[in-house]
């Protein structure tokens, strides 16, 4: 099935979105970078550690809430999913990868998100390919076209390990 199959063709994104990091409903702005492989989320303090005998990492995230302006700071531990080797401008960079869920529109989505300190971005979320493939169509000429409207009823994609 290719990636625009498994979409929804009938919903449209802009290059610029609002999101909500899911269980927490912190809304962010959230930049779609069909430049970009996997996900970045803005994340401090990020420590490796083991965990009954498992990879894990924590992290802190610090995040304006869109909707409220208020600084969201949490805490996480979560299981590494795996390490990403990052080429760019400043050289190589290695960063985990863990799992998170992510709203846009009525859907929550389960994805891949590397963490780094996004700090000095304009956008502390990044959505890349392997995101963008599940969502449906990317304007690129549009911002904010949906805004995140996700509850426990809304329908889960799960993250599928067989996309790698």
């Amino acid at each position: 099935m290719s990636s625009l199959a498994a979409a929804d063709a009938d919903k449209v994104f802009g290059w610029v979105e609002k999101a909500t990091l899911e269980p927490w409903d912190v809304e962010v702005k959230a930049k779609l970078d069909s430049g970009a492989l996997t996900s970045s989320l803005d994340a401090r303090d990020i420590e490796l550690f083991a965990k009954e005998g498992e990879e894990w990492v924590r992290f802190r995230l610090k995040l304006e809430d869109e909707a409220s302006g208020e600084v969201f700071s949490e805490r996480l531990e979560l299981p590494l999913y795996r390490d990403l080797r990052v080429r760019g401008a400043g050289g190589r960079d290695e960063r985990p990868v863990v799992l998170m869920k992510v709203c846009l529109g009525d859907t929550v989505y389960e994805e891949q998100f590397s963490l780094r300190d996004r700090e000095e971005m304009n956008y502390p979320l990044l959505l890349g390919r392997r995101t963008l493939g599940h969502l449906g169509l990317l304007n690129v000429r549009e911002t904010f076209l949906t805004e995140p409207d996700c509850d426990e009823e809304s329908p889960v994609v799960a993250h599928d390990p067989n996309e790698e």
